[in-house]
């Protein structure tokens, strides 16, 4: 069986060394997150997912969801370790406490759900989940909602879900055909047929809060393939009476069949039936909701979009973190052949495989993606708070484009990068990561559906050239630069290693900006650059985003080798791995350059029917 080890100290050298939480007094809640508060807060719940989730991963694999008389049973297991999560408050940390949360900063909220997702995927998504649909219920709820519904998904009484794609329509949200039909009691009418619904029925809670798109009719009745008529309703599994919050007769909402999957077979992925269900369209009350626009709560939609996208790729090192602690182990212990260096030698007939430098080669490709991608997301995670809790409205207007800007970039690249990540894991094993015995393959299968997740990856990478990088004229990228020359102006007065690191990373910023101008020249002249071009840019910020951490991350090892201060074997470690990313995984920039630049030309250029 797979073990896991929560990366404890990790996350506390991010924390209060590279992001320096404790300086931040001008967010919200930053001021409480001593080292040793947080560190009480991640050594629990570290140890509770290792000794009650982690036994249960591949119970799950094996086990699956089944369907009886209509109701989806989760695997042995689940419903009692969910419930435990729930009951000792792992779920809320970050929930406002008006709704029953513990009300600190997601960053910590962040690093529990990197644990819960590497000791148990599947059953990680049932509180994951919730806690995007909770979000979205909170910012477009109406206030009966928010009295009798959120507290009770806060607390992990009630689940949520997100119920967006059809058989015949995934991201192209226009060819919806699910309707919603008012009713004078001012509820909804939702009939129509959602797939690919995680969490969409279990046995862990006593209802599923689903929020759904469907459409609106115009004022003749008639139903279009316009993204203006699509709208965001919540829809109880089982009906809520708005006036007491009483739970009252089963919805019109049905388990048509459970997707059996590659993986992540834990996880209910349902089909589901709405059929004149009851629900409450949201938005139409709140602040944000734009006046007789029908679509007033699609806000609320892409806030848990956004929401899931960012747990993807959480999701994602969580993955790769499992997977190389479970292939570093088994290089230290499988014997094959005879190391290179006479002096490296054992006394053995062969030696561990970790001393040939190709497995070494994939383990520092392992590891140096999951700790630079974790201080990326969790840099990521500070920029969301920020945005919500920051004292300054201009530092909350940067956050808030950064975060945005950054977005697609931790689904696609970190998605892509884990998947590679999990797979380099089952060549370090060999034949024996092959056999299901050993679990490995079980994080490939798990893994593999995070690149799918939210939008498949080439469309993130359109969405991040065609829309994030010219959106407010450029302000978000421009902050990225800023804050790519402040890490590199803090570690310019470090040793020459950090000198040079900056020097690479500058250039790396000038190739983007290089891409950008090209894109600018090119793109009104062919329709398909930008599609072309997407992928390769996406990637380019992927590397810069990671190096520019990593130099963060060795400018702080630097300094505390240098007070005397911290663990040495630690620190040069660090040190260790982010040399491998600036002298193994910088110098792609440059091809990724020459591909961008390529053009759609080559890749128009065959006939479809020559495919």
């Amino acid at each position: 069986m797979p073990s896991y080890a929560p990366p404890i100290d990790d996350y506390q050298f991010l924390l209060h060394e590279v992001l320096r939480v404790g300086a931040r007094g001008d967010i919200a809640g930053f001021g409480d997150l001593e080292p040793a508060f947080t560190r009480q807060i991640l050594e629990g719940a570290g140890a509770f997912l290792a000794g009650e989730w982690q036994p249960l991963n591949q119970v799950g694999d094996e086990e699956g969801c089944r369907l009886e008389n209509g109701v989806v049973r989760t695997p042995a297991g689940f419903a009692e370790a969910y419930r435990a999560y729930c009951d000792a408050g792992w779920n809320r940390l970050s929930a406002p406490e008006q709704f029953g949360g513990a009300g600190l900063p997601g960053v910590i909220a962040h690093a529990v759900h990197e644990m819960a997702s590497s000791a148990n995927a599947s059953l990680s998504h049932y509180p994951g989940l919730t806690n995007g649909a909770f979000s979205s219920l909170a910012l477009t709820g109406a206030p009966w909602m928010l009295e009798h519904v959120a507290p009770r998904m806060v607390s992990g009484d009630w689940c949520g879900t997100m119920c967006l794609t059809e058989p015949h329509c995934g991201t192209d949200l226009r060819l919806m055909s699910t309707r919603a039909v008012a009713q004078a009691d001012g509820s909804y009418r939702i009939s129509g047929t959602k797939i690919f619904i995680s969490g969409g029925d279990h046995d862990l809670s006593k209802n599923i809060i689903h929020l759904v798109l469907a459409k609106l009719p115009d004022e003749n009745g008639r139903y279009s393939d316009d993204l203006a008529t699509v709208n965001l309703f919540m829809v109880p599994k089982v009906v809520v009476d708005p006036e007491t919050g009483r739970l009252g007769a089963r919805n019109g909402v049905s388990v048509g069949g459970i997707e059996k999957k590659m993986g992540l077979k834990g996880s209910a992925t349902c089909v589901l039936n709405f059929d004149e269900a009851v629900g409450y369209r949201l938005g139409t009350t709140k602040a944000n909701a734009a006046p007789g626009s029908k679509s007033a709560a699609m806000s609320g939609m892409f806030h848990m979009m956004n929401h899931a996208r960012l747990g993807t790729g959480l999701g994602a090192i969580a993955a790769a973190e499992v997977a190389y602690q479970n292939s570093a182990l088994y290089a230290q212990e499988r014997r094959s052949g005879r190391a290179a260096s006479p002096e490296a030698r054992s006394d053995g007939a062969a030696d561990p495989i970790i001393v040939h430098p190709d497995v070494r080669r994939m383990l520092l490709q392992q590891r140096a993606f999951v700790e630079g991608a974790r201080a990326a997301a969790l840099w990521v995670a500070e920029l969301l708070h920020e945005e919500q809790a920051g004292q300054d409205a201009a530092r909350r207007e940067r956050a808030a484009a950064l975060g945005q800007l950054l977005t697609p970039v931790i689904k696609a690249y970190f998605t892509d990068r884990g998947f590679e990540a999990v797979n380099a894991a089952v060549q370090v094993f060999g034949g024996h990561g092959y056999i299901r015995e050993n679990g490995v393959e079980q994080f490939v299968r798990d893994a593999r559906i995070y690149q799918l997740y939210e939008g498949a990856n080439g469309i993130q990478a359109f969405d991040l050239v065609a829309r994030k990088l010219p959106a407010g004229d450029g302000r978000a990228v421009a902050a990225f630069f800023e804050e790519l020359e402040t890490v590199v102006t803090a570690a310019a007065w470090a040793s020459s290693d950090l000198g040079q690191y900056g020097s690479t990373l500058r250039s790396g910023r000038a190739a983007i900006e290089d891409v950008m101008a090209w894109l600018r020249t090119r793109a009104p002249e062919q329709a398909e650059t930008l599609g072309a071009a997407s992928y390769d840019v996406l990637n380019l910020f992927g590397v810069v985003l990671l190096g520019m951490l990593w130099l963060r991350i060795a400018a702080a090892a630097e300094a505390q080798l240098a007070a005397g201060q911290g663990d040495p074997v630690f620190l040069r470690r660090k040190l260790v791995l982010a040399r491998y990313w600036f002298e193994r995984e910088m110098p792609a920039v440059e091809s990724l350059v020459r591909r961008a630049k390529a053009g759609a030309d080559g890749l128009m250029a065959l006939a479809a029917d020559a495919f």
